[in-house]
């Protein structure tokens, strides 16, 4: 044990006040970490060029400007080229978004709690709030929030891996103690803690003297950036699915354009010489030379769904703008190559130039396989799910549930069981002494009687809690079990005052409770029996009565028998029964023989037991049934005794009668593999269980394909955090220890936290779900008509420009409009979905279709009757503008079906629960609106009637009007 300099002689020291807090701030700095600079706007706004479309586009808007030279028409390729800026500009604002949402809550750690000497009390300060010279306390568990001496400290252990990459932890000593310089074992000063290290066992008191960027993490770190762009398993699923459309979109681009050409050619639309063929062939291949690093990774990622094993080159992977500028520069010199050696070979300028017929007709087939990659690609599909996880994440934290890996925000919507704790969890962790069982306190804690004064010694020695009292009255800071008992004392009379009784014991060394041992130990000079030296211990009853040899009584000490330890068992049952907590106390007079307590604490004398109310939290029971009714399993496991552990599991609803329902941890571990393999599954309460347990129990869930989420708020909590699907952390009981450990914090540590965090994971699942149907289903109707187009006879039913409006509707506006809609009660009815399911599910696929194959057949059938009822057999301006709004108008109506997908909900019920749909598809409409009626020079439409309009309306309406039957029918169907 570590010598100790006692805590509370601190406590006495007033702290800085208001003025000392402001001056040491505007002295030292704030306690915040300088963020490294991030690149300027207009450089992450560039990056957005980076995207393999976009270059396609920007050639294909070089292309149409070079043509319009020759025709003195400008129009296409300038329109083509506001698209781009607007298109990426959205694009730049989304991700700025996202990461402004994200980066709000990886801060947080900035506003965890410290306990800190202000104005003569004991308070609450957030860690950005800290400054030099103020005097905090921290033990177990615990995130050094600043550099600073160590004032007093009780077998201070500190891991200090994150600075130094020591292994071991480190011992400390108060300043005076020890080596205040660096020594041989260690390369940090022995008298010191540092921000980022943590205290892995007992607990002191400290002093800062660095905050911010002047600590040793500050100056080692500067802050440097946090790459927070996390690949969740449905992002890689995303990934996978775009890598399946792209390649498709590139075959039937290539094929169409192939197609085109070759139509044209053998219908006499154009004809080539023997030197006008080589130099097309020329320029065609020089082109896809200088786009091969846009082409080629589809190339590969077909050979990759092949299964066939090949390396895209170096060149091709390499980013940047010289990257580019090396590819292009190789098509033209490729170029420049072919076009000498045609003048080698005899051929004259004019004989190999491609005549205007040709030029006109290959310029077409590229805008068409353009268009079709543009329709084609969901090149912000995995921009769109980053916006709605960040959304998502946001209001959950608002649900009292912050997300630390985004890859949470999905599997806990997968869970198939959740193992939670007790304590805090599924009780309100209010806890209140009820009643202190003891023959020594006959009458409870009595003025001037030697009994009770030793009984309070123990119980506010033997304690690391404390109480801050404010204007708003005692609070309590530290264990709820302990400051229940130190809230015993402060109700007894001054004479009990727990801070005067701790400072009177000269604490010699003491050993914090673990939830290995089951109790905690402290050695020192009593106060009450005038300097004697005494050990007290307290913790679980039956351990600390094992370790018992004589009970403690008002008129002596007696020996333990068989009698009075059955009697004790059976009271402590008939509390515990009732869902009470027990807490065992003992002492033993007389020097140590050894350094170690837990050994030392045996041969002890019974003090009592104190009974401690923390009743179920009033929320959980409905909690309980909703996470049943969703399909997922509950499991306590808790450190409590076996029968308030069950009878808190029958409070809150779950079957302990069954068999199998119940274990001990001890139980638990004696059981072999296959054994336990068993049991878990039919396990509704495992009691006295210790962390390894825990782990044990979350590992053998996970090999019968459970999708597992764990609570935790201790130190040796980390491991089962870590294994699980998704390890929960307590927000107001949990260490930051298993706050680093977790995927989620629970802010108010409650199981109807929980049970909203499965709910808004299910409902962001199913929104994303929700978008990938909308956007899809446009995807296949626009990608069939863009290639039926020209074998109907109309070359570009809709071009480029209209086609990355319809690109705004599916990636930007969408992903916005579903992605904001909010957490659906009813998923909490659905089964959990698979580990391995692929986001894409059979009904999924019969909407998108279902609903793009009657898209094309309207839209197809559109065409070929403005087709015959035209004298010239071309489709006039306004057909054109009325087949773009047809289409447009089908998506509008679409989008209110893929609200509802996957419930049977009105479309247009809870309008007002989703102001940002309602928002953006205003916005949609009256974007159309304006395109087709204002913006006929850059969209190539024609401005129509108020009839018109209202024709197209009321023609395009009957999606929404199937839909709402579909919905109607299911809801009949269900009642």
């Amino acid at each position: 044990m570590a010598n100790f300099s006692d805590k509370n002689e601190s406590l006495s020291i007033l702290g800085l006040n208001d003025f000392q807090v402001k001056e040491s701030r505007d002295r030292h700095g704030p306690n915040i970490l300088t963020p490294a600079s991030k690149n300027p706007w207009w450089i992450d706004y560039l990056e957005k060029f980076e995207d393999p479309v976009i270059r396609i586009l920007l050639v294909a808007a070089f292309i149409a400007i070079i043509a319009g030279f020759f025709h003195g028409d400008y129009i296409e390729g300038i329109g083509i080229i506001v698209a781009i800026l607007l298109a990426t500009a959205l694009a730049y604002i989304n991700e700025y978004k996202a990461e402004q949402e994200l980066d709000a809550l990886y801060k947080s750690d900035d506003k965890t709690p410290v306990r800190t000497m202000r104005n003569g009390a004991l308070v609450l300060i957030p860690k950005c709030d800290l400054v030099v010279d103020d005097v905090i306390q921290l033990e177990a568990g615990e995130t050094v929030p600043a550099d600073a001496f160590v004032i007093s400290q009780v077998s201070i252990l500190v891991d200090q891996t994150t600075l130094t990459g020591e292994k071991d932890p480190v011992s400390k000593c108060s300043t005076g103690q020890g080596s205040i310089g660096t020594n041989d074992e260690h390369t940090l000063p022995a008298d010191s803690v540092f921000m980022g290290t943590t205290v892995l066992d007992g607990h002191g008191v400290f002093k800062i003297f660095s905050v911010g960027d002047n600590t040793k993490t500050g100056k080692a770190t500067k802050a440097s950036d946090e790459d927070t762009e996390e690949v969740t398993p449905l992002k890689e699923q995303l990934v996978s699915l775009c890598k399946v459309i792209g390649v498709v979109g590139f075959l039937m681009a290539s094929a169409s354009f192939i197609a085109v050409l070759s139509c044209g050619y053998f219908k006499g639309d154009f004809s080539l010489t023997l030197p006008q063929f080589w130099f097309a062939l020329a320029v065609l291949v020089s082109t896809m030379v200088g786009l091969s690093k846009v082409w080629v990774p589809w190339v590969y990622d077909g050979f990759e769904m092949l299964n066939i094993n090949a390396n895209v080159p170096s060149f091709i992977e390499a980013e940047g703008f010289a990257a580019w500028i090396k590819v292009i520069s190789a098509g033209l010199l490729l170029l420049i190559a072919s076009v000498f050696i045609l003048i080698f070979k005899g051929y004259g300028i004019a004989e190999f130039l491609l005549p205007v017929e040709a030029s006109s007709q290959i310029l077409s087939a590229f805008m068409i396989a353009v268009t079709i990659i543009v329709v084609a690609v969901p090149e912000g599909l995995a921009m769109s799910v980053t916006l709605s996880l960040a959304y998502s994440m946001r209001r959950m934290t608002q649900a009292n549930t912050l997300v630390r890996q985004m890859h949470a925000c999905e599997t806990i919507g997968a869970a198939t069981v959740i193992c939670s704790d007790k304590t805090g969890t599924l009780t309100t962790s209010k806890m209140e002494l009820q009643n202190f069982v003891s023959v020594m306190l006959p009458n409870g804690l009595k003025e001037n009687d030697l009994s009770s004064v030793f009984i309070a010694e123990s119980v506010a020695a033997n304690s690391t809690a404390d109480l801050s009292r404010t204007e708003k009255g005692v609070e309590t800071l530290g264990n709820p079990t302990e400051s229940a008992l130190l809230l015993w004392l402060e109700k007894a009379g001054p004479s009990f005052h727990y801070l005067n009784l701790r400072q009177q014991f000269q604490i010699e060394s003491q050993l914090t409770f673990s939830t290995e041992r089951k109790f905690m130990a402290t050695f020192g000079r009593s106060s009450a029996l005038n300097g004697t030296e005494v050990l007290y211990v307290k913790g679980a009853p039956e351990i600390i009565l094992a370790r018992c040899s004589t009970i403690g009584k008002s008129d002596g000490v007696f020996p333990k028998d068989e009698a009075s330890a059955k009697d004790i068992e059976n009271q402590l049952v008939s509390f515990q029964s009732r869902g009470m907590r027990t807490i065992g106390i003992a002492w033993r007079n007389g020097s140590l023989g050894s350094a170690d307590l837990s050994t030392e604490a045996v041969g002890l004398t019974w003090m009592g037991f104190a009974v401690i109310d923390d009743p179920v939290r009033p929320e959980v029971p409905k909690a309980i049934r909703s996470c049943i009714d969703a399909g997922i399993e509950v499991k306590i496991i808790t450190g409590d005794n076996t029968p308030t552990a069950r009878e808190i599991g029958r409070q809150i609803g779950l079957d302990v009668n069954g068999p199998g329902a119940t274990l001990t941890g001890s139980e638990f571990a004696a059981m072999n593999d296959e054994q336990a393999l068993l049991a878990v599954k039919a396990l509704k309460v495992l009691s006295r269980a210790q962390p390894l347990h825990k782990q044990r129990a979350v590992q053998l869930l996970q090999k019968q394909g459970e999708v597992v989420a764990v609570t935790g708020d201790g130190v040796n909590d980390g491991p089962a955090l870590n294994y699980a699907d998704v390890g929960l952390a307590m927000g107001i009981t949990g260490t930051s220890v298993a706050r680093a450990a977790s995927d989620m914090v629970i802010l108010d540590d409650s199981f109807g936290s929980i049970a909203s965090g499965v709910m808004w994971g299910r409902s962001l699942y199913r929104n994303i779900q929700r978008f990938i149907v909308f956007q899809l289903t446009i995807n296949v109707a626009a990608l069939v008509i863009a290639l039926l187009g020209p074998f109907i006879g109309v070359a570009i039913p809709l071009n480029v420009i209209q086609m990355l409006w319809v690109n705004l509707i599916m990636d930007t506006f969408a992903a916005l409009a579903l992605a904001t809609e909010p957490a659906d009660p009813s998923v909490m009815k659905d089964r959990p979905r698979g580990r391995g399911d692929f986001i894409i599910t059979p009904e999924m696929s019969r909407s998108i279709f279902g609903w793009g194959i009657a898209f094309v057949v309207v839209l197809g059938g559109l065409l070929l009757w403005m087709k015959s009822k035209s004298e010239s057999g071309e489709i006039s301006p306004k057909n054109l503008t009325i087949f773009f709004c047809v289409f447009v108008m089908l998506q509008f109506w679409n989008i209110f079906n893929a609200r509802r997908f996957g419930g049977f909900r009105s479309a247009f019920s809870g309008l007002l629960e989703n102001p940002l749909f309602m928002i953006i598809t205003v916005a949609i409409l009256a974007g159309q609106i304006v395109i087709v009626q204002f913006g006929g020079t850059f969209f190539k439409t024609v401005p129509l009637s108020l009839e018109d309009w209202l024709l197209i309306s009321a023609c395009t309406s009957p999606v929404i009007f199937i839909g709402e039957i579909g919905r109607f029918l299911g809801r009949s169907k269900l009642s």
